[in-house]
């Protein structure tokens, strides 16, 4: 009897180890035949199967039947599809254990819901096909309400044909924790304004019908996007867009028609400006006055970025030389919907000097104006510049007809002009000076370099800058500028007083030299010298041969 209950407990373990006559046809998990398993006899699935279920509900909790609900297992392209019953329960069988699985649930005049969920593998100690994906109980709100909105333009006109969406959220709920991984619960719908600038939105869950998915735990809330309007379809937006939110309970307290006032294409309750240009110092907040920052290369124009579009002509735009003495010529264009414009100066300006500009511009976005007055200078910034004085030039002060008033005398002013703007940077120690190779006093008559002021003298006259703000005056009263003009800091003009005991005759002026010593600057950093508006310094002796005589300014008649 021994022998053979061995035989009788090996013979089917070896048949089940063989796979031979032991099936699962039910697909319950233990090989059919088997009455009592246990850890021997049971058969462990390869791929368990397992259920997902729910059931959908209204927002009043109440269930939904005849609700469509699609499935998709993994990647598979085929959905198959239940249906709710009265109480609103559905069931699939026979699902992939492991399976990730998405729900399309819907109704029509309901919102559609979809989500996400994996199927359990294993319940209790082993894997068994009676893994539940549970949606519990999923809520659907019903797409009965409208809401309206009022939609004008910056300058209060109906914003006709203005693009909307709005945004309802959440549209649905699933209440269960156990399942759903992920959950696409919104309604979006669109909207065009009519003549009057109304837009209206149908199709979505009423102000109350929202509300009450509160208690799902979310924030129920619409959402509206207002599109640019590009009326005239040139790619230039003449409102900015809008975006605002309004809770589900602010709108039940409140369900009137909301106006929508949209915005200026750019940002407004700022006044216009130029927010970028070549020409640094025309800029409004970012105004910079360093001649780099405001160079100009011949024959290229100024460009102007605005902050907001202006009206194209409204622009109106003057340039000067140095001493803002004469106008000179200039064309403007307005492009990019007024975004943009330049000036072009054309053959008005020669390469390495310094010009002022005047301009003024209004909005059409509002009516601001915007005024500044600047400067630039022309050049590339890869040409070096070689420095030199072009001219020089006393203004005389005497009475017409004296003596005195065809010679330079003590404490007359000359004038130096330089090919290029030049500037003492405020970090240089010690001065320049300018002398004269003439004999203007000293004990050795004829001997040069005896006196300050001399040639081979160590003291000089100081140079100081006289940076013109009008012309040079010819006439009493004395001649204005075209505009008032903006001091740059560097200038070709620059000056010192004649000091001597001796006059310097006319009859000498063409053969007069005078230079100055950039060389003897203190040179105690690497930063101690003049420099040009380039920032290339100074550091060789310059020298002009000549003295131009200015008469004394002549009264003007009375007008």
């Amino acid at each position: 009897m021994m022998k053979k209950h061995l035989v009788m407990a090996v013979v089917p373990f070896l048949a089940m180890g063989c796979g031979d006559d032991l099936v699962d046809a039910d697909g319950d998990g233990i090989a059919d035949g088997v009455r009592e398993p246990n850890t021997v006899t049971v058969v462990t699935p390869a791929t368990p199967k397992g259920t997902v279920s729910g059931q959908v509900l209204g927002t009043d909790l109440r269930p939904l039947s005849e609700v469509t609900v699609e499935m998709t297992i993994g990647s598979s392209a085929e959905a198959v599809t239940a249906t709710t019953d009265a109480k609103g329960n559905f069931t699939y069988t026979n699902v992939p254990g492991g399976a990730e699985v998405l729900l399309t649930i819907s109704k029509a005049g309901y919102a559609t819901l979809r989500a996400g969920a994996t199927v359990p593998t294993s319940a209790g100690n082993v894997p068994i096909n009676n893994g539940n994906a549970s949606f519990g109980a999923i809520t659907l709100a019903r797409l009965d309400g409208t809401l309206n909105f009022l939609v004008v333009t910056p300058q209060g006109r109906p914003a006709a044909g203005a693009r909307a969406t709005l945004e309802a959220t959440p549209a649905g709920s699933i209440r269960s924790g156990d399942a759903s991984s992920s959950m696409v619960n919104s309604v979006v719908v669109e909207g065009i304004a009519n003549d009057q600038g109304l837009v209206s939105f149908t199709g979505i869950p009423s102000a109350s019908e929202l509300a009450r998915l509160t208690r799902s735990g979310s924030n129920p809330e619409y959402r509206l996007w207002v599109s640019p309007m590009d009326s005239n379809a040139d790619g230039i937006p003449e409102t900015g867009g809008y975006v605002s939110t309004y809770t589900a309970a602010e709108v039940v307290s409140n369900s009137t028609t909301r106006l929508i006032s949209l915005p200026y294409s750019r940002p407004q309750n700022v006044p216009l400006s130029i927010e970028s240009s070549n020409v640094a110092s025309l800029r409004g907040a970012a105004a910079d006055m360093h001649p780099l920052r405001n160079l100009v290369r011949p024959g290229e124009p100024i460009h102007l970025f605005f902050n907001q579009p202006i009206q194209p002509g409204s622009l109106f735009v003057r340039m000067t030389g140095e001493d803002a003495g004469e106008l000179l010529p200039v064309t403007t264009s307005v492009a990019n919907g007024g975004y943009s414009a330049t000036i072009n100066p054309g053959g008005s300006i020669a390469d390495g000097q310094e010009y002022n500009i005047d301009l003024r511009a209004v909005s059409s976005e509002g009516g601001s104006m915007y005024a500044r007055t600047g400067f630039f200078f022309t050049g590339d910034a890869s040409t070096v510049r070689q420095m030199s004085i072009v001219a020089a030039r006393y203004q005389e002060r005497s009475l017409v007809g004296s003596e005195a008033a065809s010679q330079l005398n003590s404490n007359e002013e000359v004038f130096l002009s330089f090919n290029h703007p030049i500037v003492r940077p405020s970090n240089v120690t010690g001065h320049v000076y300018a002398h004269v190779n003439w004999d203007i006093g000293g004990p050795m008559p004829g001997v040069i370099g005896d006196y300050p002021g001399e040639l081979n003298n160590p003291t000089g006259f100081l140079l100081s800058p006289e940076e013109p703000t009008a012309p040079v005056q010819t006439r009493n009263p004395a001649e204005l500028p075209v505009f008032d003009i903006v001091e740059s800091g560097y200038t070709t003009r620059w000056k010192f007083t004649y000091i001597g005991t001796n006059v310097i005759p006319s009859t000498s002026f063409g053969g007069l030299e005078m230079v100055v010593k950039f060389s003897d600057l203190p040179l105690r950093s690497i930063n101690g010298t003049y420099e040009n508006y380039m920032g290339q310094p100074l550091t060789e002796d310059l020298s002009v041969t000549g003295l131009v005589q200015q008469p004394a300014p002549v009264s003007s008649p009375a007008p």
